[in-house]
């Protein structure tokens, strides 16, 4: 952090306060430690430079969004459409297009209304009250009121109320974790620190807003308020950084604005041939409204949010709830993941897995907090390790409790560890009553706890346990304990134990070391300077703790890779530790540094972020910056996360995903939730999503059909002067899209899995759903239907002597070739004529359902009334049911002709083996 005079913009050319010494601190923010700011002075800089605030987002008014849905193309072209019905005295089919119109609003408005801001969940985080010293006193005040130069106070329990640089501190340790990604609680001092640009993470003597304070006590100057801070940092990131638009709703825009287009055209060609045979204007405008009804989608917004929440109440069954609807389309395109470390791939819960005494090695089974478990020794070795693990046992803190740990994580394992040995943590701790404590601080790295004891004579001791750092430790050790018999700490043991610690810290792994020594208990001062007193040790043992993966997340992890999505590990720890853990999931590349990943050029980041597979130390802006490269190489990209720094990423990804043990700010930036914390489910939801979309496309396939075959018919009856250039009356036509094409779309978008569909290669960015196949089997399809539809109305024209009656041929034709068209949709390739087109029982039920009221639409009288419709006879619906037939054998005849020609390069890996799974 550079420096921030009074409360304003870091100066980039002045030397970061942390690299400072206390003293000059204070003298370059004009202040007296003792005595803080005088209150003038505080009162001239808060007016000044502004409270100790993060900018709030102000909500925009119902109103505004509610307007914002009629932006869409497809609202833009339904409200013309509907003016222009009204105009005409066309009142049914207006009144009908003003509530379609209301009903996508409303329920664009409903989605919207469950996001909720990021920026304002990180305001509401900020503290209330802080301890400060002004004009020589110390008092409470609002943290709002806090400016650059007050002194302030914490201790265990507060949250640090604004960025400051520590002055003094005792045994201070605070939780940096949903700032910096950490694990375990930051120690801090107040030893000025050397390098440029050091991340907060290693930061170690400046305190951050809104941190908690775990252990100890500390006396800092504020150093920056509001939006200078690195929360401020984050949230101006937030507000800087969109959210993009899901694949599905760029493509459906797209289809709208290309099929709004043709049928704009047709709409010119209709006028134009119109006026010139003296058609009356009212007459062009009512097959105008028509054609612009007929051409838009108006059932696909229903059906996909159905399909979507169908799928998302599916996914909240297992754990991964769902924000936005078009976010579960968005996951079955993801090709890259980048997943936070602690808590997702790992337990969250410091587990030690191995004990070294002098002369023998354990391992100790069993993960996390759970009391399961035990040591394991070798042939030859002592079976109990009561001795080798009782300083880890005395010198803590912590309680377990109903297999949770109330306290540190690392002393918490440490008393997981003495279960698993067979000891009553309990009943020993009541043995030695303790005396004094000398509490963890990072100048010495360790803890001593001087407690009541006897030593082998039987003769009262004051024994000091220790439990540090395993250098800290060993440099103060003169002895080692082995067997029950006292051995020399020479150079040969010293060295094994060197080497150890060296390979088990290369492993990833935390080592941490345990010491005694007996003292004199005439000569022991509980209130004198008890690390005096942490001189000639005899150790007892080493041990490793890892923060273990999941078990399910090592299998999550291959099948995401036979799904061809990379997964890379995120983690605010140091790379050695994310490396051990992710070559224990099978995650592959290099680590390196966020800094480092930074630091290269865009040019470098894109060639090399192939080769990368775990970055480390990261800060905000790194994993930002990494889901921002992996969108520019063509991924979309899915980001995890809990923190209030992981935020930004999350918003920035294509689907964000929060911890559902994670901040608020996390959530409310997020488009997805994991109620579990399991990377597991995300690749659960990956595969559901991919199920969706692929159901989706399926219907969209069949939405095209439709839409091109009434493009097409329009103009086809405009061009020959077909039914006066109106195939199809409005009520005809929103018929076809909501009686018939909804039920299909339900059934399509609930159909079986495609077979293979988790190991095709995920669509890349951008990729749109008309490939040049689907492009030519929607144009051939729906213009063999359009010939279809024409004939039938020419030949009710010709041979009966009735335009209605060969509307209402073709109208039943045009039912009962959809649910042909429906079937020959849920695969590109592959022949209907086979008895797994029949394995859906939706979409049975529904061509069923179809094919009766393809009957029933010309028999009923209520029907003709509404759809303008006429009786036919049998000989009249065979006519329609030979047009399905023939474009069963005309589609069929196309597909057979594509499996025999070799598929194309870019899809091969993405083929289709069948239309379900069996």
């Amino acid at each position: 952090m550079t420096e921030q005079a009074g409360g304003g913009a870091p100066d980039p050319d002045a030397a970061p306060w942390y690299a400072r010494p206390a003293q000059e601190v204070a003298s370059r923010l004009g202040v007296d430690p003792e005595t803080g700011l005088s209150g003038a002075r505080a009162a001239e800089l808060l007016a000044a430079h502004g409270p100790n605030a993060l900018p709030e987002e102000q909500p925009r008014p119902e109103w505004l969004r509610f307007l914002d849905q009629y932006r869409s193309y497809m609202q833009i072209i339904l409200v013309a459409a509907a003016i222009v019905s009204l105009a005409i005295k066309e009142w049914s089919t207006g009144i009908l297009l003003i509530a379609l119109t209301l009903f996508n609003a409303v329920t664009g408005l409903r989605q919207e209304g469950k996001a909720e801001s990021a920026m304002n969940a990180l305001k509401s985080m900020m503290k209330a009250t802080a301890r400060v010293r002004r004009d020589g006193a110390e008092t409470e005040l609002p943290a709002e009121q806090l400016v650059v130069g007050d002194v302030v106070l914490i201790s265990a329990g507060d949250e640090v109320p604004a960025d400051g640089r520590i002055l003094r501190a005792s045994a201070l340790q605070i939780d940096e974790s949903a700032l910096t990604g950490e694990s375990v609680p930051a120690s801090k001092d107040a030893v000025a620190l050397t390098g440029a640009q050091l991340s907060p993470g290693d930061q170690t003597n400046m305190a951050f807003m809104n941190t908690p304070v775990t252990h100890g006590s500390a006396l800092l100057v504020v150093t920056a308020t509001g939006s200078g801070t690195e929360l401020g940092k984050i949230s101006g990131m937030l507000s800087a950084t969109e959210t993009e638009q899901s694949p599905l709703t760029r493509e459906l825009n797209t289809l709208t604005l290309w099929i709004a287009g043709a049928a704009g055209l047709t709409m010119i060609v209709m006028f134009a041939l119109g006026r010139s045979r003296d058609q009356a204007w009212d007459a062009l405008f009512v097959s105008a409204v028509s054609l612009a009804i007929a051409a838009i989608p108006e059932a696909l917004p229903t059906v996909s949010q159905v399909i979507l929440s169908v799928g998302s109440l599916n996914l909240a069954k297992r754990h991964a709830i769902v924000k936005e609807l078009p976010s579960v389309e968005t996951l079955g395109f993801t090709s890259a993941i980048n997943s936070d470390k602690t808590g997702t791939l790992t337990m969250n819960q410091m587990t030690v897995v191995e004990v070294l005494s002098p002369t023998d090695r354990y391992t100790v089974s069993g993960t996390g907090y759970r009391l399961e478990g035990k040591v394991h020794h070798p042939v030859g070795s002592a079976e109990s390790i009561e001795e080798a693990v009782l300083p880890y046992l005395i010198a803590n803190d912590a309680k377990l409790v109903d297999d949770a740990v109330v306290g540190d994580p690392t002393e918490g394992a440490l008393l997981v560890l003495g279960y698993k040995a067979g000891l009553d943590i309990e009943g020993t701790r009541d043995r030695f009553p303790r005396l004094a404590t000398l509490p963890f601080d990072p100048g010495y790295k360790l803890m001593a706890s001087f407690n009541e004891a006897k030593d082998a004579s039987g003769r009262p001791v004051v024994r000091c346990f220790v439990k540090g750092a395993a250098p800290a430790v060993m440099s103060r050790v003169t002895t080692a304990l082995s067997g029950g018999a006292v051995i020399p700490w020479d150079a040969d043991l010293s060295g094994r134990a060197q080497a150890q610690t060296e390979r088990m810290g290369g492993e990833g792994l935390r080592v941490m070391a345990a010491a005694y020594r007996d003292l004199d208990p005439a000569e022991f001062d509980p209130d004198g300077d008890l690390l005096a007193h942490v001189t000639d040790l005899r150790i007892t043992s080493l041990v490793a703790m890892v923060d273990p993966p999941r078990e399910e997340s090592k299998a999550a992890v291959a099948s995401a890779k036979a799904a061809h999505i990379r997964v890379r590990m995120v983690t605010g720890d140091d790379v050695t530790t994310g490396a051990a853990i992710a070559r224990q999931l099978g995650i592959e590349g290099e680590a390196l540094l966020g800094a480092d990943f930074a630091a290269l050029s865009e040019q470098e980041r894109l060639a090399r972020i192939d080769d990368i597979g775990v970055v480390g130390r990261v800060a905000p802006e790194h994993k930002v910056l990494l889901a921002s490269t992996l969108k520019k190489k063509g991924d979309v990209v899915a980001m995890t996360g809990d923190g209030v720094n992981d935020a930004p990423a999350i918003k920035a990804a294509d689907i964000g995903i929060a911890m559902g043990s994670g901040t608020d700010v996390a959530k409310n930036a997020s488009r997805m939730v994991l109620a579990d914390d399991n990377f597991a489910t995300i690749v659960y939801a990956v595969e559901e999503g991919r199920k969706l979309y692929d159901n989706l496309t399926k219907y969209i396939r069949f939405v095209l059909v439709l839409l091109v075959t009434f493009v097409l018919t329009f103009l086809g009856a405009t061009l020959f002067n077909i039914a006066a250039g109106e195939p199809f009356t409005p009520p005809q036509v929103l018929w076809i899209h909501f009686v018939v094409n909804a039920p299909f779309g339900f059934a399509l978008g609930f159909d079986k899995e495609s077979a293979g569909l988790m190991r095709r290669v995920p669509r890349p960015r951008g990729e749109s759903v008309l490939t040049r196949p689907v492009v030519v089997t929607v144009g051939l399809a729906g213009l063999a239907i359009t010939v279809l539809l024409l004939a039938l109305i020419k030949l009710g024209e010709a041979h009966y002597g009735s335009t209605q009656v060969g509307q209402s041929i073709a109208f039943t034709a045009f039912a009962l070739c959809l649910i042909v068209a429906a079937y020959e949709c849920r695969s590109e390739r592959d022949s209907v004529l086979s008895v797994a087109t029949f394995d859906s029982k939706q979409m049975n039920w529904a061509a069923l359902g179809e094919f009766v009221l393809a009957v029933l639409v010309t028999q009923m009288d209520a029907f003709n009334h509404i759809l303008g419709t006429t009786d036919i006879n049998v000989r009249q619906f065979g006519w329609a049911l030979l047009a399905a037939v023939a474009l069963l054998l005309v589609w069929e005849l196309g597909k057979l002709l594509a499996r025999r020609a070799p598929a194309p390069a870019e899809s091969a890996q993405s083929a289709e083996a069948s239309p379900a799974t069996p």
